[in-house]
Order: structure tokens, then sequence, then C-alpha cells
């Protein structure tokens, strides 16, 4: 009885390991492609042999750690490097994760850290040719130099019609992270043309392949184009104002009336010395010995200031001061008024465009090799843990297990570093949760225009602590500025696409202008106005950043006036710094 009541059992037990086998086979499965780098890369990896690339690659363990990586050795150079993967990735069916980790090491000031995902060779490259003419379908990772400072992600995609492939960009892609410790980007493509961009697992960037609002330029292209054959007629009249021809300068105007005078009223301050010169020469200089009159012509004492002139309120001849003209009027203008011949301003008429094509689904190109093609001024940029998946949470577990113990393991290490050194863990960590929360800010669409501006001040203040809240300062004026041109920015009327016309302004009341005045008039913006709800959504998100940005100044000033630290039992000392 004992024997027979075992059997079940160990059928149970041999069943749930069958299970769990099974189990880790079919997450293993959806591991399409891994690199950890634990082994060199010779033989497996082909570096180019072509002649602008000289930078040498080192199989080279990560500072701090005993996990191997792919280093970029040398500054100032090119490096091209590419693996050829065992089978074709098709990029069409389910979902597709492109995930790899990244150290900057010595930092990023002028360099790419991103991976190309290449098409088959038959595309028309080899690999030990490897360079950026290279045919890619898609390229992802950091990119930083001078204003440019974004986790690229490109989309190369064929124009069914015209048969040319286009670089189609993401719009406000996140920034880089700017610290030297070790993170990891992620893009998932999914089924329903959506796609997320990751860093250090969180989503920082969602977008839709086929929306004209996330891609630049989008991949399905304008139904109509500007006629580029049509031109504009010789009588057409963009000028909505224009000078009043039957206004009459009047009798009083005096165009040559100066813009000072004399202020008559003035009166010469008592105990003015009007004998005295400002300056006098220095009664202590002597000639030097070697100076030589034929040689260096006659010698002069310099001069210093009359010290009579300091107890008296002037030296030397008094004049009247000079005041603004009463009757200054400058240059008269005839005042403007509405154009009657104003037409609007002109466009082309549109046409339907040859290239235009429908899409349900982006016409993904495979990928058959991955490669590193990239120019720094840095070197100690170290990748590893390269991972195609086909399942999001195959490529989270590579986090949590790759990448996730060395990063917790860097920050202890960087806090360690920070406190040696003398700085306050407290405020230390606050301004880094400030900078952190800046880069967010940045990343608000409507602040593109400005984004080289401000991470250029972000990264100033984090050299140098001391000018936070000048930083912050400085980036809620660039705001505020978005916010005012947002709420006050002018508009012109929308031109009629059958005729071409706007309709015509009120007419204006101004009888007569100067010249400062009418240059002021001729300032108008020439972009359109936005669409009311796509204003109000951007001047909800220039408040929302606007009233963060504030409150994180005032959090900071608080912090800093605030921060106390126990100097003994009895005392304690407020730290600035």
């Amino acid at each position: 009885m004992e024997g027979r009541r075992k059997i079940p059992k160990l059928l149970i037990a041999v069943l749930l390991i069958a299970f769990f086998a099974f189990q880790i086979c079919a997450s293993a499965s959806d591991a399409i492609y891994y690199e950890s780098f634990e082994e060199p890369f010779d033989g497996r990896w082909i570096v180019s042999q072509k002649d602008e690339y000289q930078g040498v690659w080192k199989h080279s363990k990560s500072e701090g750690h005993d996990d191997y990586g792919l280093l970029v050795s040398e500054k100032a150079r090119k490096y091209a490097i590419v693996k050829e993967l065992d089978h074709v990735v098709n990029l069409k069916d389910g979902t597709v994760v492109l995930q790899f980790e990244v150290r900057l090491q010595d930092g990023l000031e002028c360099g790419g850290a991103y991976l190309k995902y290449l098409r088959p060779q038959e595309a028309g490259w080899i690999a030990k040719e490897f360079d950026n003419d290279s045919p890619y379908s898609i390229m992802f990772g950091p990119d930083k130099c001078g204003s440019t400072n974004k986790v690229h992600f490109i989309l190369k995609h064929k124009n069914p019609n015209s048969g040319e492939y286009v670089e189609h960009h993401l719009k406000y892609p996140p920034s880089v992270p700017s610290d030297k410790l070790s993170h990891v980007y992620t893009a998932i493509l999914r089924p329903d043309n959506e796609i997320s961009i990751l860093i250090d697992g969180e989503e920082k960037k969602k977008a839709n392949f086929l929306s004209a609002e996330d891609f630049e330029p989008p991949l399905v292209p304008a139904k109509t184009i500007p006629d580029p054959n049509d031109k504009k007629p010789e009588d057409w009249d963009e000028r909505d104002k224009i000078p009043d021809p039957d206004a009459v300068k009047p009798d009083d105007w005096d165009e040559d009336a100066p813009m000072e005078i004399e202020d008559e009223e003035a009166v010469k301050p008592e105990g003015w010395l009007d004998d005295e010169p400002e300056e006098i020469d220095d009664p202590d200089a002597s000639k030097p010995e070697d100076w030589d009159d034929e040689e260096d012509g006659e010698w002069e004492p310099p001069k210093i200031d009359n010290p009579k002139c300091e107890a008296a309120p002037g030296c030397g001849e008094w004049k009247r001061p000079t005041k603004r003209n009463p009757a200054y009027k400058g240059k008269w203008h005839a005042p403007r008024i509405d154009n009657p011949n104003y037409k609007g301003i002109w466009k082309p008429q549109e046409i339907p465009n040859p290239d235009y094509f429908e899409l349900e689904k982006p016409d993904f190109e495979p990928i058959a090799a991955i490669g590193i093609e990239i120019w720094t001024m840095q070197d100690g940029i170290l990748f590893d843990n390269i991972l195609i998946a086909g399942d999001e949470k195959v490529a989270e577990s590579y986090r949590l297990t790759t990448w996730k113990p060395k990063f917790e393991a860097e920050k202890e290490k960087q806090k360690a570093e920070e406190a040696a050194a003398g700085q306050s863990e407290g405020l230390s960590g606050f301004k880094k949760k400030v900078f952190d929360l800046l880069y967010k800010i940045v990343d608000i669409p409507l602040l593109e225009a400005y984004k080289p501006k401000i991470i250029d001040l972000i990264e100033k203040g984090e050299q140098q602590p001391d000018i936070t809240i000048g930083v912050i300062v400085s980036v809620v004026l660039i705001i505020l500025t978005v916010f005012f041109r947002l709420l006050f920015g002018g508009k012109k009327a929308a031109v009629n696409t059958e005729t071409n016309r706007v309709p015509p302004a009120e007419p204006s009341d101004n009888q007569g202008t100067s010249v400062e005045n009418e240059d002021e008039d001729e300032k108008e913006e020439d972009a359109a106005a936005a669409p009311p709800r796509r204003r109000i959504l951007i001047m909800f998100q220039a408040s929302h950043a606007l009233m963060v940005t504030l409150l994180i100044t005032f959090g900071l000033c608080m912090h800093r006036v605030c921060f106390v630290k126990t100097v003994s039992s009895k005392t304690a000392k407020i730290s600035c710094n």
C-alpha cells in the first residue's frame, strides 16, 4: 500500500518539474538574441576594416564590477563593429523588444552610444566594410553633442510608391541621463503600431508609428502637397495695412526739433571750481633714468585725479545739462489703414501628393545584424547585455538580473563618494531629484524649441551646484516666455484654400505715427495660430511645467534655509551649502 501511495506523488513531482522546465524553455525562446560579452568578442563580432574607423574596441570590465562589456577605449575616434545574427528577425509579427545597456564611465560631452539594427546584406553591405552608409532598419540609443541631447529612435521605412527609404525620427525623444552610471535602454514595438521607449525600466515616451504627431516626417505622407509650379500673381497684395494716402502732416509737426535741449532752469552748483582741471600731473612721478628724449620723445608725467575736485561738486567749465525736448515728435509718417487691395498671405494651391499611400501597419524591414557605428570625443563608453526579445516580461527579467544589481551598487558607491567629499547627503540627494525633474520638464513638447538652451543651463547647474536656484529661475523665465506667447501671441487670418484670400481686418482709427511706432506696427508673427483644443492643451502643459518648476524653486530655497546640521547635543548650525 505504501508503495502504491508513493507512485502518484512521484508522478506529480515529475510533472511539476517538467512544467517548470517547459516554462523556462519557453521564456528562453523569447530571447531571440542575447549578448552578455562575458566571452571575448573576437571572432564573433567583426570590426570594420574601413580606414576612417581607427577606434580600438576592447573586451573590458565595467568599473567596480566583474561584469564584462564592449569598451570604447580611445577619445576622438570613429568606431564601427557588427554582429551578424544566426537568424533574421522579423519585426512584423507580434511584439519585439530591443534592449541594451550603456555606461558612460567618463561622461558624454559629444558622441553617440546607439545601436543600428541592420537589414540583410542583400540590401548592399558586407560586414568587414560596415560604415555609416550600411542600410539599417532601426537606429536606437543615446546621442549627445552641442544642442543634441536625445535617445534616438529612427525607423527607415520604404515608400511603396517611390521605392525610396526615408528616415523617420521619433519626435520629442527623452534626454540622455547625465551621470556615469549604468543605464538600460528599451524600445518596445507592439503589433498595435505603438512604441514605448524605456530608460531603466521606466517609460519615458509612448508613440504611434502612424501618427503624424509622433514621427518626423510622418510614415504616411500628406494626401496633398503645395503645387511646386504654382506662382504668386504679380498683382497679389499681401500688405494688410498701408499708409493713408489722404493723410496730411499737421502744420505744428516739427521734424527738425532735436530730441534733447539744454535745461534752462539748471543752476551751477555752489562751490564749483571753474579754474581747476579734473586731472593734474602726478607730482610724485619722475622721469625714468633710461628715458631717451631723442628716441622716446619728450617725457610727460602721468595724470592723476585732481584732489581738489574730490571735495567740490565739480571742476572745469560748467555746462547746463540736457533734458528731453517736449516739442520733439520725430519724422512724421502717415497713419496706417486697412489695405483695400489686401488678398492675404499667398499660398500655392494644393495638389494630390504622388508619394501618398495608405498604411495599416509599418512595413518593417527585417533585422539581420546589430552594429555600433559611432563617432565620439569621449572614451569609457561600455556596451553590455544586448537583447532582442519577443516578450516584454523577458526584457524585464533581464533588466532585473543583469542591470539592476550593478546600478544599485553604483548608486551606493556614488553616495559614499559624495559623503567622503564632504557633501551633505540630504542636500546633494535633493538637488539630484531637482535635476531629474528638470530633465523631465524639458521633454515637454512645447519646450522643444528651447530644449538645447535649457539642457545647457541644467548641465551648468550640475557642474556648479551653487547656481542651482539661478538655473531654475532661468527655466522659469523660458517657460513664462512660452506661456505669454501662447496667451498674447498675434496671429494672421487663415487663407481660404479655394480663393487664397483672407477676410479684411477691421478699420483702424490711427491718425498719425512717428517712426518708432510704425516699426512696432510692422512686427507681426507669421505663424498661424494653433487649433483651439490643441492651444488649450499646450497652455495646460505650460502651466503645469511652470507650477512644477516654481514648486521646485520654493522647495530648494526652503531646503537651503532649513537644512540643519547637528553640531553638538546643545547647538545646531544652519547649513546653506
